[in-house]
């Protein structure tokens, strides 16, 4: 799972009959510290999730298990809202730098 904010939703007057009634919204990636990381996506959400919440997201396969028994064709899924995010650093610590996040190290690594 991955974390994200929502800025936005996704309208479409034609999508696949697949897709018919699943919301889709703009989601920006996020680091662990809540900072902005990688492109901007288009996730599909059970949730109802809202503009401005911290979300869980998931990619692949897994991104259709929510709407079983229908296999909706998405790659990216809201699964969860966030409440909190408690990083465990001890008082006076200071976050270290924000570096690429999951899908860019994967990719750096094949390089």
């Amino acid at each position: 799972m991955y974390l994200g904010r929502v800025i936005g939703c996704v309208w479409s007057t034609a999508k696949a009959p697949t897709l018919e009634g699943l919301r889709m919204l703009l989601v920006q990636p996020l680091t662990p510290d809540l900072q902005n990381t990688g492109k901007r996506i288009v996730c599909t959400d059970c949730t109802g999730a809202g503009a401005g919440e911290i979300i869980y997201w998931v990619r692949g396969k897994e991104a259709s298990f929510p709407f079983l028994p229908a296999e909706p064709p998405t790659d990216t899924t809201i699964v969860g809202i966030v409440d909190t995010v408690h990083l465990g650093r001890k008082a006076g610590e200071t976050a270290a730098p924000a570096g690429p996040g999951p899908v860019a190290r994967k990719r750096a690594r094949k390089s």
